[in-house]
Order: structure tokens, then C-alpha cells, then sequence
């Protein structure tokens, strides 16, 4: 019989919660967890919900819908871009590319400071980065100097992405009991999920192509760009091209960035009102436990094959779908599907995909050790939605607007609801690993096929039909490996046996 260890376990002001009975092997693998033995201690350590939570959830969600929306300006108005810049494909590609490039360059930093700082100055400096990248964004258009200070603003949003996707989990930790953790985390997510909603909405409504009129001969915008006609006389232009108000567009695109910019100082302003990092007392047991140290936690991380299978599946069908959707217009525009369809076909989706995600999540929370099935269930449906869609660009089906939204929106409802699940699996099967160094590698993982995906697109003259493809193929790949995984749940498996004292509802 393997070597019984104590470990002790340090709760909030110095006061120890709890003792965790696990056996050495448990302690080497967290795949092979014994089933702890826990109990409180002390009379004065209590357990306590507060009612500021929400406010704590909100506050953090604006600033993380805010960077995802940031990240995804250009997208629904790649035509204006074109006209005022001269952008092409690939430079729109790259103004996307630059969120999942800064995230790789700083997960672990932001990992070590989550994990010895805390939520309130990691989530600061995602503010104040957010803050930055849209001012700079403000300063000029002139195409000389616009286009680099554009790209390093979206690279300092970027920056922020590491909190903005990984923290839900570590505030429903922190902030949440154990029965409302998994929906706390939807939540969190949802606010960045509808950063890409309110950039599909607002992009084409505050930035709308400004037609002059119609002409009898036309010519395409990307052959217009080839020649170098492109500038700010390009209203004067004859009757041999497409007539557009660049001046005006130009004037729209900059109100547009002024709003972001705006509303991003706004953001980091509610962080330095009143954002603390962890209520005064946990509002659960394991709330209440230290985590492995950062290096001892990233260690035993790297060695867990359980955990890796969660951040093959949801890292590539993640990453692929999500970078898909932020060239969605550039995607669909090969395929006749107008700038306004494309935006409003996101906009759909990502509703769809916030409320699925609150709906599954809470029923995830009662049947809380059933999740595996319910990603399996969730991966098979929508990847049949997403078939549908892709042969109806490619007219096998029919390619009706009503084809095209039912099955992109369904699609998006059913995939949506699994990120939330997968971020709470992941911080059941490797605690007592920090949450924030968990779910940061987990979104590492997860912007890493997204940068391989954009990538890709750089390639002169590859098109944009292999992007469809890839996405089934990113979708239907993880399907084998969500069969392979073996649930454990070793932080709520904690929570339940802990003989708790009831839960007060603190009215702060």
C-alpha cells in the first residue's frame, strides 16, 4: 500500500480549512486520484456567498467582450478596409493573426501573475492593454502610418486575450459555490463571445459601404488595388470603376474607433473603482485551499495525458472555429454571400452560441458528472449542421438563405455550449493545479490551431473553400478523442464530501 501524505492546506488570513489525505502515486499523476479525505476545521472559518459576485462577474465580462470585440474590428468591414487602406487578404489576415500570435507570446506570463498576484492586477493590465491598442488605433489615417499603428494596437489586444478567455474559470472559483461554478464560467465566457456579436453589428452599421452609385462597367476592387488606384481621390474616378465615398467611409471608420477607444478607458476605469481579487471569505471549501505552486502545478501539467486529450479536443475544434468565424466575411464573400448577410449570419451565431452555453452549462451544474456525454452528443450534431452548411455554399444543397441561417445558427448554438464544459472538466481533472495556469495552457492550446489556421491563409492565391473544410475536419477529429477521456472530478468530489457549515447569502 502506497505511502499515506497529509497535505495541509492554508485557507484565507492564515487560517488552515481543510486536510487532504492523498496517496504519493495520487499526488504524481492526477489522472489516478484517491478519493480525499477533507474535513473543516475551526469554528471561526466560515464558508460565505456574496451577492457582489455578479457585479465582480460583470465588470470582468465587459472588459473581456470588449477585447473580443476588439480583436474582430476589421473582419465585418474588410471592404471599407480595402477602400481606405488597400488592404488585401492576407494583410486582413494578419490583422486577425495578431490576437492568437500575442496570446502564445503571453500565457505563462500571465499565468505567474494570476497565480502569485492575483485576479485584480492581471485583469489591469488586460484593461489598460485593451486601452492602449484601441488608442493607438486613433491617432492617424494615412495609410503610411495607420496601417502599423493598427496592427500593434491589435497585437497589444491580443495581449489581454489570456485573461480575457482564461479567467472565468478562476473567478468562478474564487467567487462561486460549487453548484453555480460551471454556469458562472458560461457566463464569463458569453461576455467574450458576444464581443464577436457586437463587432458583427456595430462594424457594418457604424462603417457602411458608401456607394456612390451604380455603374454599367465595373471592375474588382482587389484588380483596383493590384494597379495602385486606390487613394483619396478614388470618388473621382470614371465611369470604368465602382464608385465609393473613401472620404466618408474614412470618416465612419475613424467615429468607430473613437467609440472603441471610448469605451475601453471606460472598462479600466471599473477596475480601478473596485475589482478586489477574491472575496474576504471563499464560498467553498476548495476556494479556501492553496494550489500547487506555479512551477510544481506547471510541471505536474505537462505530464497529464487526461487533461492533453481535453486540450487536443477543445484547442483544435475551438481554435479553427472560432478564427473561421473572424474571416467570416472575408470566407463568404468568394461565395456571393454579401458583407451584411455574413455580419448578421455572426451576429446569429453568437447569440445562439450565449444561449446554449448558459442553458447547457446549468444543466451541467445539476447533473454535474455527465459532461463527457454531453460534449459528444453536442460535437456529432453540430458537425452534421456545419456539413449541411458547407454544401450549401458549394450549391450540393440548396443554397437558400434559409439553409444557410438554420444550419450556421444551429450549428453555433450546439458547438458554442461545449466551451464552458470544457474549461470546468479541465479544472476537475487536474486540481490542485491553479485554475489560471489550467485554463490559460487550455486557451494556449486553443489559439495556437487558430494561429496555424490564419496562417495558412497568408499563402498567395490558396483561396478560401479549404478553410470549410478544414473546419469539419477540425470538428470530426475530436469526436474519437472525447471517447477516449476518462471523467474524473477531484476538486468537486472535495466540495461534496466536506461536512460544510450552510452557506450564507451575504448581502455585500
Amino acid at each position: 500500500m502506497a505511502e499515506e501524505n497529509q497535505l495541509l492546506v492554508g485557507g484565507r488570513n492564515g487560517l488552515a480549512y481543510g486536510t487532504v489525505n492523498q496517496s504519493s502515486s495520487s499526488l504524481q499523476d492526477s489522472q489516478q486520484t484517491t478519493l480525499p479525505n477533507v474535513q473543516i476545521q475551526g469554528e471561526n472559518n466560515k464558508i460565505k456567498v456574496y451577492k457582489r459576485r455578479w457585479y465582480i462577474l460583470t465588470v470582468y465580462g465587459l472588459m473581456s467582450m470588449t477585447q473580443c470585440a476588439v480583436w474582430n474590428t476589421f473582419s465585418p468591414i474588410s471592404e471599407v478596409g480595402v477602400h481606405v487602406f488597400g488592404w488585401d487578404t492576407a494583410g486582413l489576415s494578419l490583422l486577425t493573426n495578431w490576437g492568437p500570435i500575442a496570446y502564445v507570446l503571453g500565457t505563462f506570463q500571465f499565468s505567474w501573475l494570476l497565480d502569485k498576484k492575483g485576479l485584480r492586477p492581471a485583469c489591469l493590465i488586460s484593461a489598460f492593454l485593451v486601452a492602449a491598442g484601441t488608442g493607438l488605433r486613433c491617432i492617424t489615417t494615412q495609410r503610411a502610418v495607420a496601417t502599423p499603428l493598427i496592427h500593434f494596437g491589435q497585437f497589444l489586444n491580443g495581449l489581454a486575450g489570456p485573461i480575457a478567455m482564461g479567467g472565468p474559470p478562476l473567478i468562478s472559483a474564487e467567487w462561486f459555490p460549487p453548484e453555480q461554478r460551471t454556469t458562472a464560467t458560461a457566463v464569463g465566457l458569453i461576455w467574450n463571445t458576444l464581443g464577436l456579436a457586437v463587432s458583427f453589428i456595430l462594424g457594418p452599421y457604424l462603417v457602411p459601404l458608401r456607394e456612390l452609385h451604380p455603374n454599367n462597367t465595373t471592375m474588382n476592387i482587389s484588380t483596383i488595388v493590384a494597379q495602385g488606384v486606390v487613394g483619396d481621390n478614388y470618388t473621382n474616378l470614371t465611369n470604368s470603376f465602382i464608385d465609393y465615398d473613401i472620404p466618408k467611409e474614412r470618416d465612419d471608420l475613424m467615429l468607430y474607433m473613437y467609440y472603441s477607444c471610448g469605451w475601453s478607458v471606460f472598462c479600466l476605469l471599473l477596475f480601478f473603482t473596485y475589482f478586489p481579487s477574491k472575496p474576504p471569505l471563499p464560498p467553498s471549501p476548495t476556494a479556501s485551499m492553496q494550489r500547487l505552486e506555479f512551477k510544481v502545478g506547471l510541471k505536474k501539467l505537462l505530464v497529464n495525458r487526461t487533461f492533453w486529450l481535453l486540450c487536443f479536443a477543445y484547442g483544435v475544434s475551438g481554435g479553427i472555429l472560432s478564427c473561421w468565424q473572424g474571416v467570416l466575411d472575408v470566407n463568404l464573400s468568394d461565395h456571393d454571400v454579401s458583407q451584411d448577410m455574413a455580419g448578421w449570419l455572426g451576429f446569429y451565431g453568437v447569440i445562439a452560441t450565449c444561449v446554449a452555453a448558459l442553458g447547457v452549462a446549468k444543466v451541467a451544474d445539476i447533473f454535474a458528472k455527465h459532461t463527457k456525454w454531453f460534449l459528444i452528443g453536442l460535437y456529432l450534431s453540430g458537425g452534421a449542421c456545419f456539413i449541411v452548411f458547407v454544401l450549401a455554399l458549394i450549391s450540393v444543397v440548396p443554397d437558400t438563405a434559409v439553409v444557410l441561417y438554420s444550419t450556421y445558427i444551429i450549428a453555433n448554438l450546439l458547438l458554442g455550449a461545449s466551451s464552458p464544459l470544457f474549461f470546468e472538466m479541465a479544472c476537475e481533472v487536474t486540481y490542485p493545479i491553479a485554475e489560471g495556469i489550467t485554463n490559460l495552457v487550455l486557451t494556449l492550446v486553443n489559439n495556437i490551431a487558430g494561429l496555424v489556421f490564419l496562417f495558412v491563409q497568408l499563402i498567395p492565391n490558396i483561396g478560401t473553400m479549404w478553410e470549410n473544410w478544414c473546419l469539419l475536419g477540425g470538428i470530426f477529429v475530436c469526436i474519437p478523442v472525447l471517447f477516449l477521456y476518462r471523467e474524473s472530478y477531484n476538486r468537486l468530489d472535495i466540495d461534496i464530501i466536506v461536512e460544510e457549515k450552510p452557506k450564507e447569502e451575504v448581502k455585500s
